[in-house]
């Protein structure tokens, strides 16, 4: 079934030539939060759009080529798209996720909020 979808995809791109990528992701878990990483090289930080919305991350871009009145024999450079979700636990502090892009990576960091980092023991004295 995968195979199917994957030429079905195909088939749709090249018809109406707007390839959409599914960029890879790392996501790492500290005891302060989340670190998602995606690598989306070809892009430049402000062709992102990030947005939370009901504990749903969404990360997407559309990127157009310009438009030329030249004639190419074969024409590989064409506009692409992507949108990737994320559904966040209920321990994020989604007020506060910072982004960067570098080097064709781009890393979400996604804070815990601070009733879900771990704490230290607390001693009770006996009375």
């Amino acid at each position: 079934m995968k195979t199917l979808v994957r030429n079905y995809d195909s088939l749709f791109n090249e018809i109406f030539n707007t390839p959409a990528i599914t960029p890879s992701a790392n996501i790492s878990e500290s005891e302060n939060g989340f670190e998602i990483e995606l690598a989306i090289p070809g892009f430049s930080k402000d062709e992102f759009k990030i947005e939370v919305q009901d504990r749903l991350l969404t990360i997407s871009s559309k990127k157009e080529s310009a438009t030329e009145e030249k004639k190419y024999l074969r024409k590989e450079f064409t506009s692409i798209s992507f949108q990737r979700s994320f559904r966040l636990p209920k321990t994020v502090d989604s007020e506060n996720i910072t982004a960067q892009y570098d080097n064709g990576i781009l890393v979400l960091t996604l804070p815990k909020l601070e009733e879900a980092k771990p704490k230290e023991p607390r001693l009770i004295a006996i009375q």
